[in-house]
């Protein structure tokens, strides 16, 4: 396999440039972190593979001729929760785990085919899918003692954040949708029941489904997810997840915000015909997620990447 260049995806390096010096230590230290691993866990590295915004991730082949994925994740991700959620699921639902170092945020995973945001299929194909993938990752069993504090829960942590960046990025969208994200989050934290919690995969959007290469169990949707952040939550944050990307299949309707909000609905009502779950919650998650994600990808400059979901949280607000 011919050594190839170590060349960072262009979010990834935004995102590592905005950590200050932990991001530049882990960008510089990059290729003798790959050459010791390759040592060590006897690859060869080739390649990196598209997409991401956390991570470094290549394909690579092992000692004995079979491929796999190494990735590599910044330091700031929960990436122990990843390993964990992986580990668990023992490849029903999720990639299958072969080899992981926690202290150099590494791991080694199954090879796999393109991710479903890159295969062309139609929105609701897309979401029907991933609503059967979801229903089998959520019964990865929860770790020993794994436990969520009422105090500390999604809704209530993703209010706080954009209270916090909508200031300090200069309010960058409408006090409107603002107040219609705090509304919603208040509303999931009220409801919040920890007996209903689940190990969810916490951002399932369509860039983390990728093709199974061969059929096998555990994959019989075709696809299975990566990236897990593995907390625990109400599975309707999940669907949320789903419903909060189609910016531009939300923006493609026009500036109207009516038009938008139909096809955000359609989905959000797919996603509830699938699943099983509530309308109304996944609506709620799902913009508390646009908002929370805008400002968050904001932050640290991928201002292209990030607008979108304020765009049309304007139109739904």
């Amino acid at each position: 396999m011919t050594k190839p260049a170590i060349e960072v995806q262009p979010l990834v390096r935004q995102k590592a440039h905005s950590l200050g010096s932990t991001g530049e230590k882990w960008l510089g230290e990059l290729p003798g972190l790959i050459g010791d691993l390759e040592r060590e866990w006897s690859i060869a590295v080739g390649p990196p593979l598209p997409g991401g915004t956390s991570s470094y991730v290549a394909r690579v082949r092992t000692v004995d001729g079979r491929d796999g994925v190494l990735k590599l994740s910044l330091p700031a991700t929960d990436f122990a929760h990843q390993v964990r959620t992986l580990g668990l699921a023992e490849g029903h639902g999720y990639a299958h785990l072969l080899a992981y170092d926690l202290e150099r945020h590494a791991l080694l995973q199954e090879a796999l085919g393109p991710s479903m945001d890159r295969l062309g299929l139609p929105p609701t194909r897309q979401i029907e899918t991933l609503c059967a993938m979801l229903e089998q990752a959520w019964r990865v069993p929860r770790a020993a003692g794994q436990a969520v504090d009422p105090a500390r829960e999604k809704a209530l942590a993703l209010g706080e954040m954009v209270e916090r960046l909508w200031e300090s990025l200069g309010r960058p969208c409408s006090e409107q949708v603002v107040a219609q994200a705090l509304t919603f989050a208040g509303r999931r934290a009220a409801a919040f029941d920890p007996a209903l919690c689940v190990v969810v995969h916490g951002d399932p959007h369509p860039g983390n489904a990728l093709r199974a290469v061969t059929p096998r169990v555990g994959a019989e949707a075709g696809f299975v997810f990566v990236d897990p952040d593995g907390f625990l939550s109400d599975p309707a944050y999940d669907l949320g997840v789903v419903l909060r990307d189609w910016c531009a299949e939300l923006m493609g309707r026009g500036s109207s915000g009516d038009a938008a909000v139909a096809l955000a609905r359609s989905y959000c009502a797919l996603l509830a015909d699938r699943s099983g779950m509530d309308e109304q919650a996944i609506w709620e998650w799902g913009f508390l997620e646009r908002v929370s994600t805008g400002l968050y990808v904001l932050e640290f400059g991928a201002e292209e990447f990030g607008r979108p979901f304020l765009d049309t949280a304007e139109l739904l607000a």
